[in-house]
């Protein structure tokens, strides 16, 4: 694997841990356990994993579509999905 792949891979696991936290957020409100400590720390772990998604989804924009970069890259399958999710 080169760095790209495991940048593109370190994204997808960053959205993941973001859509875990939905969940146990979700199921905590559901038990009415929305005003608890450990939902406040969902919470904001979750505030935290979408900040840092927008801004590593921002450099793999900037990184695809750079015009002073020669070299043209192919949007294939992963990051087709990544681009749909941003």
């Amino acid at each position: 694997m080169n760095k790209f792949d495991i940048y593109i891979t370190f994204i997808f696991l960053i959205k993941i841990g973001f859509i875990t936290m939905v969940l146990i957020h979700l199921y905590l409100k559901l038990k009415h356990r929305e005003n608890t400590e450990l939902d406040k720390k969902i919470l904001y772990w979750k505030d935290r994993l979408e900040f840092f998604f927008i801004v590593l989804m921002s450099f793999l924009l900037i990184y695809l579509f750079n015009p002073r970069y020669d070299k043209s890259i192919l949007i294939y399958c992963e990051k087709k999905i990544l681009l749909y999710i941003f």
